[in-house]
């Protein structure tokens, strides 16, 4: 079976995750002529609080660019390494993102639902961990501080 079709952008400003789906669709049906019987998908988005409970103003997310795209591909490809799953797509913001904004964007395609839910969920848990970003949060009161770990499950 070929390789899942992988779909990896970083996106600088607000994104609409059911538009960036309907576009991956008809790049699915484009290339593979039809749409896969699964899909599962995520949208995460910023809270509107530190972990502290402290409202925040925004969530920053620097990254090195290449590093971080080769990084991601690299993820979903691990991810994705099942003869079921046929595509995965990941949007991920860079840059200010403010609270109630699109974060991520995780979709997966596959045969059957089992292998599309499992792979998105292990993807996402490979993003939180191990995508190489550094996130600032920025609180109302104007401060801000740089986050040393990741939220849990």
């Amino acid at each position: 079976m070929a390789a899942p079709l992988l779909s990896i952008a970083l996106e600088p400003g607000p994104f609409q995750p059911l538009q960036a789906l309907e576009r991956w669709h008809g790049q699915l049906r484009h290339r593979l002529g039809h749409l896969p019987a699964a899909e599962s998908s995520f949208v995460g988005r910023v809270r509107p609080h530190s972990g502290a409970g402290v409202p925040l103003a925004a969530l920053e997310l620097e990254h090195y660019p290449g590093m971080t795209e080769a990084q991601l591909r690299q993820l979903a490809a691990a991810a994705a390494d099942n003869p079921e799953v046929a595509a995965v797509l990941v949007r991920h913001r860079i840059g200010r993102v403010l609270p109630g904004e699109p974060i991520v964007l995780v979709a997966v395609a596959a045969d059957r639902r089992g292998p599309a839910q499992r792979c998105c969920q292990e993807l996402l848990e490979a993003l939180k961990h191990e995508a190489p970003f550094w996130k600032r949060e920025w609180l109302l009161d104007g401060s801000r501080q740089w986050l040393e770990g990741n939220t849990p499950l």
